[in-house]
Order: C-alpha cells, then sequence, then structure tokens
C-alpha cells in the first residue's frame, strides 16, 4: 500500500510512520506547514506547527528511511480553522478547532491531494482503531489506550475517509510508543505532548481573540449579571474572554450570598450580557446538534446500555438516547452534564464504536438539584 505519513513532529506520528514501513508499505513523511508566519506560532518542543517540528519531522523520515516534503497548507488553515475560531467565539460559541483540522486539513485537503498523487491512505498519530466488517464497513472504534484516545477529535470523518485512513497506534499505549521511539534512535521520544491551541503562541486565548477580532469583535465591554436576581455583578472587556463553565477570572467582588464560586452561566454576544451563577445551574440533560456528520451507517435512532456521548475531547461519557431529525441530532443525557456550551462537538458511541458527531447548537438545562 502507498502510505503518505503526516508527521508533526511529535513522537506519535514519527512511530506511526516508522509503524507503516515496517509493515511493508510505500511510505512518504510530510510535514504540514500550517502558518503564514511560523515564529508567531507556539514555540517550544510542543509537537506541532513550528519551525523546530518541521525540522523534527524531518530527522525522524530520514531515521526510518523515508522520503519527506512539507506542505504549505497556510492559506486553507487559516480559512478552514483559524477563521472558524475566531467566528464562533465572537458568536459566544465554544469550538473545538482540532476537531475542524482534522476535518478541514489532515483528512479533507491532504486526503484529497494523496489520492490524486496515487497514494492509498493517509497515516497519522492518532490513538484510536479502524475495524472492517464482513459486508466491508469501516468501523472506528477507540483505542486502546483510553487515556490517550482520539476519536472524539476523529468523530467527524465519514465511511469514505475512514477507507483511506490509517491509524497504526491504535492498539497501543503511549508508555510503549515512547519506548518504542527510544528504540529506533527517534530524537523525538521524550519530546512532550502538545496540548494547547497551535495558532495560539502564548496559550491566551481570551487574548489572543480581543487581539485578532479588533473591529470584528460583537461588543468591547458589558455587563456581569447574577442569574437569580439579574443584580450586576460587574463589567468585563469582551464576551470572547468568557467560556460557559468558566470559573476563574471573571473580576467579581461581591460574593455570594452562600459563599460558593460563580460561574459563567450564559454568554449574550449581541448584548453583552455574561450570566453567572452556581454550579448546579451549569448542569444540562438534554441538547440539539447540527450539522451532524456520521462514521457509518446513519441511524434514526440509537438508545441502549452502551450508547454514551462525549461533549469534550478526554471528557466523561455520558448515558444518553440520540434521535436523528433530518440534519438535526436530538441527544437526551441519562446523566446531567456540567459547563456544556454551544460550538463544542457531541460524539455519539455504541461501546467503543463511534457513531458520528454533531455541533451543538442548544442545550437544555436539567432541573436544579439534579445530579451527576
Amino acid at each position: 500500500m502507498k502510505v503518505l505519513a503526516a508527521m508533526s513532529g511529535g513522537v506519535d506520528s514519527a512511530v506511526a510512520a516508522a509503524r507503516a514501513a515496517e509493515a511493508g508499505h510505500d511510505v512518504t513523511g510530510i510535514h504540514l506547514a500550517l502558518s503564514r508566519n511560523p515564529q508567531s506560532y507556539r514555540s517550544g518542543a510542543r509537537g506541532c506547527c513550528t519551525i523546530e517540528d518541521s525540522n523534527d519531522a524531518r530527522r525522524a523520515a530520514d531515521v526510518i528511511g523515508i522520503p519527506f516534503y512539507v506542505w504549505d497548507l497556510s492559506e486553507r488553515f487559516h480559512e478552514d480553522v483559524v477563521e472558524d475560531f475566531m467566528d464562533e467565539y465572537a458568536a459566544g460559541r465554544t469550538p473545538n478547532p482540532c476537531l475542524r483540522c482534522n476535518e478541514k486539513i489532515k483528512f479533507a485537503a491532504v486526503l484529497d491531494r494523496a489520492l490524486g498523487l496515487g497514494f492509498d491512505a493517509v497515516a497519522t498519530g492518532h490513538y484510536a482503531q479502524l475495524r472492517t466488517c464482513a459486508d466491508g464497513l469501516i468501523e472506528m472504534h477507540r483505542a486502546v489506550d483510553h487515556g490517550k484516545d482520539q476519536s472524539y477529535v476523529l468523530g467527524v470523518l465519514d465511511q469514505g475517509q475512514l477507507a483511506h485512513s490509517y491509524f497504526p497506534l491504535g492498539d497501543s499505549t503511549k508508555t510503549a510508543v515512547r519506548a518504542e521511539a527510544a528504540e529506533r534512535g527517534l530524537l523525538v521520544a521524550d519530546k512532550p505532548d502538545s496540548h494547547d491551541i497551535c495558532f495560539v503562541a502564548d496559550g491566551d486565548n481570551a487574548g489572543w481573540l480581543k487581539e485578532k477580532l479588533g473591529d470584528r469583535a460583537p461588543n468591547h465591554g458589558g455587563p456581569i449579571v447574577d442569574d437569580s436576581s439579574g443584580e450586576e455583578l460587574g463589567r468585563h472587556e469582551g464576551t470572547v474572554g468568557f467560556t460557559i463553565g468558566q470559573r476563574k477570572g471573571l473580576r467579581i467582588g461581591t460574593p455570594a450570598p452562600d459563599g460558593k464560586p460563580r460561574f459563567v452561566l450564559d454568554i449574550e454576544p449581541v448584548s453583552g450580557t455574561v450570566t453567572v451563577g452556581p454550579r448546579e445551574r451549569l448542569a444540562v440533560d438534554g441538547l440539539t446538534g447540527i450539522r451532524p456528520r456520521w462514521c457509518g451507517t446513519v441511524p434514526d435512532r440509537l438508545a441502549g446500555p452502551g450508547v454514551t456521548v462525549q461533549l469534550r475531547a478526554h471528557g466523561d461519557e455520558h448515558r444518553a438516547v440520540v434521535e436523528r431529525r433530518g440534519d438535526e441530532v436530538t441527544v437526551h443525557l441519562l446523566d446531567p452534564a456540567y459547563g456544556i456550551a454551544p460550538g463544542q462537538a457531541a460524539v455519539i458511541y455504541d461501546g467503543t464504536r463511534v457513531v458520528g458527531s454533531a455541533t451543538i447548537s442548544a442545550t437544555v438545562r436539567a432541573a436544579v438539584g439534579a445530579t451527576a
């Protein structure tokens, strides 16, 4: 099989490329140049998007003994991921740029180009497993290492994309992958994982958004109000500095009557109003999802002990009943979830199998007093 290995410069993608080559595939390594100005992206050994990451990927390809190229997808990345990130926050939603990057860049732009060049599959260092059923349907399942499982951010892939995807690390633990990298002589064996958003250099999402949005920001300040009384508790400089469920950085001088911390419950970008209240008011037991993407057969209804929904990367699984209504998905959570915001992805599972995903457009608050 002719395989294009996407190499970020981190340990996972390096070992994935090495395993693909060792399995006898004809492997070519590529590094994606995603920044218009690489110096403005995060620096340090973090495994994504910097010049040093490109150099690390090239050195790994040399050790493995495969050809290596750099593909410039900076314009596509800016349009489909960075602009989407800004637009979503400006509208008061909380997006996941890594999920969008997988959907629009790694398994769309890269895969399309790879197929056009005669490659059979794109290999990445994601922790997920693919299984081919007797009828030819390809299922995606959680990785063996549940602590590193990345099926959540791959829940946007459809059957056509899965048919040309290759995840060599799905049956391994991260500890084993690092040990294997060291044995193979890959210098990235001990390189730290990347956790922050790659295009936010200092990790300050709110500060970056305020600077980049400028006049596009929906407001330049507004009130912070109490959910129960409607009392104005303070002022803020822009709603892009807040997310649903946020506790820190509210700068509210007046303590709550019960002395407990307050959390962001709602963000209204047009009026600039940020509503805060107690943690129990964050509980939701229902949500609506739009723009669904299905990994295989499109279901009408899913229910049963194995049906769960994951609402954030590495978040908990919530037992659920899922129904498809045209281009929308409704989810009833059997166990309330906390701090769920429009814009996040709801990824649907049946056991370990990924069924599909949808973008949360609205949530339904659980009755006060409900427990998780």
